[in-house]
């Protein structure tokens, strides 16, 4: 590691993140791996359709992307997720793929049936959702689980445990009902599931510990985002031991979606310095793709991979930029554009530009300028965008140019570059 983690030439952030008063603790696995959970839990996301191809698309930019585990969906769905499993198996695309199923033996057989590598099984594990969501008997629930998971083990398939609800179950009782199903059954890892979004950070290492003390399995962290929460718990998780990360491009998936990839694998890599391995330059690239083929629109302030990020309105901003040059650009963002694969850094125009914004994009455009000139011009986009309450594209700005100063010369290059 270097000896200045928090600032490289790719990004800049606090020093503190890497104080040993912070760190010492820590407990991060030697290796850390991503399982993709796009094209089953977020498909689950309201609306989200995925046809087939959208599905071999989607695990064809993962694999680029170098996720370790891609769960590529739930045979028991459709006809349709049966194929799209079946292809992705077909064609090796480098990543270990998966499958979900419930604990019921005839959704394993037909994740055998797709030539999956591991299965990752729904295990009922709270009172309350076995009796009002399940309206199973707890013995039914156990018996179910035993045999389902037993059988899949038969099938030389890893058997990763999904225990629904695990968060808001009573922490001896699920603990003592996960040994029963894998002592009497078969459990290669264990997921530690909090299905509705509801644990906080500080609960985590007791999480992690409790289970610790009693099973001695790889544990996964698999968090929804209901409260924001996901990403800060995964990576607690990830602190005290925990080895895979579920996630899902952009974060979708069921109600405010599960953990996204881009953030966590972000966050490891640059504050804690962990690098997990993820070309994390396909980023921007597999987000465009996923939000193409879900119709999930992404704000454009999105963390890692919205298009405004490196975009620079306001007129103090834009003279730091000029000023600090390109290789100095982690002076104003935390990290570079190129690292995730985004379009480099440019000023654009709108109602909160300055004087310095404006003088910047006429010089690109080759406009010879004096200080009353360019306050007309920053008047104009100001009134422009205000009035259409949007941004200038790169033709509008020159117009303005040419309509607030007649007879000056306006180059044909852009004023954003």
């Amino acid at each position: 590691m270097s000896n200045t983690p928090w600032k490289t030439d790719k990004w800049f952030v606090s020093p503190w993140n890497f104080n040993p008063a912070v760190n010492s603790g820590f407990k991060f696995a030697k290796s850390i791996q991503f399982h993709d959970v796009t094209l089953r839990d977020g498909e689950q996301q309201t609306g989200v359709i995925f046809t087939k191809d959208d599905k071999i698309r989607i695990a064809e930019g993962l694999a680029e992307a170098g996720v370790h585990r891609i769960e590529a969906g739930m045979p028991v769905v459709s006809p349709s997720d049966t194929a799209a499993i079946k292809e992705i198996v077909k064609r090796n695309l480098g990543p270990k793929i998966f499958a979900f199923s419930r604990c019921m033996v005839d959704d394993v057989k037909r994740a055998v049936d797709c030539g999956v590598k591991g299965v990752v099984m729904e295990v009922p594990s709270s009172e309350h959702i076995i009796k009002y969501a399940y309206k199973w008997s707890m013995e039914k629930a156990i018996d179910l689980s035993i045999e389902s998971t037993k059988y899949a083990h038969e099938q030389g398939l890893e058997v990763v445990f999904f225990p629904i609800d695990f968060s808001r179950a009573e922490m001896n009782w699920v603990l003592d009902l996960i040994l029963r199903v894998a002592t009497e059954g078969h459990m290669d890892a264990l997921a530690l599931v909090d299905t509705f979004g509801v644990l906080s950070p500080h609960s985590i290492q007791y999480l992690v510990r409790s289970v610790k003390a009693r099973i001695n399995k790889r544990l996964e962290a698999h968090f929804h985002m209901d409260f924001g929460m996901g990403v800060a718990n995964t990576i607690m998780a990830l602190a005290e031991g925990v080895e895979v990360v579920h996630s899902t491009v952009l974060g979708l998936g069921e109600r405010a979606g599960n953990v996204p990839m881009e953030d966590t694998a972000m966050a490891l890599l640059t504050l804690y310095g962990i690098d997990t391995g993820l070309k994390y330059e396909k980023f921007y690239g597999l987000s465009k793709l996923v939000a193409q083929l879900s119709g999930h629109a992404v704000p454009s302030n999105r963390q890692v991979v919205g298009d405004a990020l490196f975009q620079i309105e306001s007129g103090i901003i834009a003279s730091w930029f000029e000023n600090c040059g390109v290789e100095n650009a982690t002076e104003l963002f935390p990290f570079r554009w190129d690292v995730v694969g985004q379009s480099p850094a440019g000023v654009v125009f709108g109602k909160g530009s300055g004087i310095d914004s404006v003088k910047w994009g006429l010089r690109k455009l080759g406009v010879p300028f004096n200080e009353e000139e360019a306050m007309k011009v920053v008047a104009a986009v100001k009134d422009f965008s205000l009035t259409h309450k949007r941004l200038l594209t790169d033709a509008e700005f020159k117009s303005v140019v040419s309509a607030t100063l007649p007879g000056k010369p306006v180059g044909s290059g852009k004023a954003a570059d």
